[in-house]
């Protein structure tokens, strides 16, 4: 099996690497300045850059557009604009790497960038300053969506991957309980009744029959051991756990911690939720939330309930006015919704109207289909 690399496990590595490349530009263009004495006018217009850079962090769109549009204000003061345009190249390709949209995204860049060049820079280079602007926008922004693309596919794989071990695994479980339990049950019966019948004078051959009905059990007790222990995977150490329901308080976190506002409303019992199932609920939010993020405004709420049996997952976010129509997208995200759900017996409803985009999953009784 290939490990998983580092920085797909690690995504936060990645975003580490281009806030680094971004400050160290910052620094440099800071400590040029400096070096230069040029005046406070030239100080401000780099510490512009530097402030998009990190309202970023927890605001993508504002701080793109904001160290984007200090290319302005450098090349405005007559100062060269190169450092800052590499500043806002490596956050380009941060946030495009964190979901936001790669065409709008480089297009807002590109158009800073180049709108600099062309108005208050005079063209002042040639066109190979242009085009190199143009070019390393694009190269930011279309690098971090292709990593991020090959990440989700790789994240896609591993869970298929680690789906099919599990239901393999209680595949096994169910024939060796259906099969040699039964079948070792009836010996232990068949037994007994051999036991009963014999003469009152064939003493070993009833100490045979009782050491034969003793192992039987045995056999019983192991094989509800291994059932045990292939329906908990506690065999494969080296295994990733799935995620599951449990784990959705993380997910949350995780998404407040980039700007997205969930409010969970989650009631399951425990031990409601059979593990394939609850990697199925897991993904489902995930993904529902990941569009949020990229394609809605505001706060996002989350429902995950259990009734009469049938448990129901569904996520609305109201969408934001600059999203792409219904359908446009690119990513395969809400296709693999539904064949995830469908693989577990459930059934998907997408409705994207009235301004509201909701994601509503319907899973039957455990092993049963929704009619």
């Amino acid at each position: 099996m290939i490990a998983t690399p580092l920085w797909i496990r690690r995504p936060e590595l990645v975003h580490l690497f281009a806030y680094t490349a971004a400050g160290l530009s910052f620094t440099g263009q800071i400590a040029a300045t400096v070096l230069r004495g040029s005046d406070g006018r030239v100080v401000l217009a780099v510490l512009l850059a530097g402030a998009g850079t990190a309202v970023s962090w927890r605001l993508p769109w504002t701080g793109l557009a904001v160290t984007s549009a200090a290319s302005f204000a450098v090349t405005a003061v007559g100062n060269d604009p190169l450092a800052v345009w590499m500043t806002a190249v490596f956050v380009l390709f941060s946030v495009t790497f964190r979901g936001l949209p790669a065409p709008v995204a480089t297009t807002l860049v590109a158009a800073f960038l180049l709108g600099a060049f062309m108005t208050v820079g005079g063209f002042r280079g040639g066109p190979v300053v242009g085009v190199a602007a143009l070019f390393s926008a694009i190269a930011g922004g279309a690098s971090g969506a292709a990593l991020r693309i090959h990440r989700d596919r790789w994240w896609m794989l591993e869970e298929r991957a680690a789906r099919g071990v599990v239901e393999e695994r209680l595949r096994i479980a169910r024939d060796l309980h259906d099969v040699i339990g039964h079948q070792v049950a009836m010996l232990s019966m068949n037994l007994g009744i051999a036991e009963i019948g014999l003469p009152d004078d064939a003493e070993a051959s009833r100490n045979a029959l009782v050491a034969a009905r003793s192992n039987a059990r045995t056999v019983i007790a192991e094989t509800q051991r291994i059932l045990a222990l292939l329906r908990r995977g506690d065999d494969t150490p080296d295994l990733r756990p799935p995620p599951s329901i449990d784990g959705l308080e993380g997910l949350f976190a995780s998404f407040a911690s980039i700007g997205l506002e969930v409010r969970p409303d989650i009631a399951v019992p425990a031990g409601a939720v059979e593990p394939s199932l609850g990697v199925t609920v897991f993904r489902v939010v995930q993904e529902a939330l990941t569009n949020a993020y990229r394609h809605g405004e505001g706060e996002a709420t989350v429902r995950v309930r259990e009734q009469d049996r049938r448990l129901r997952v569904t996520v609305e976010n109201r969408t934001a006015r600059a999203s792409r129509a219904p359908g446009t997208g690119g990513g395969l995200g809400l296709v693999g919704m539904r064949e995830r759900v469908e693989s577990s017996h459930g059934r998907l409803t997408i409705d994207d109207g009235q301004g509201r985009f909701r994601v509503d999953a319907e899973f039957g009784p455990v092993g049963e289909a929704l009619g």
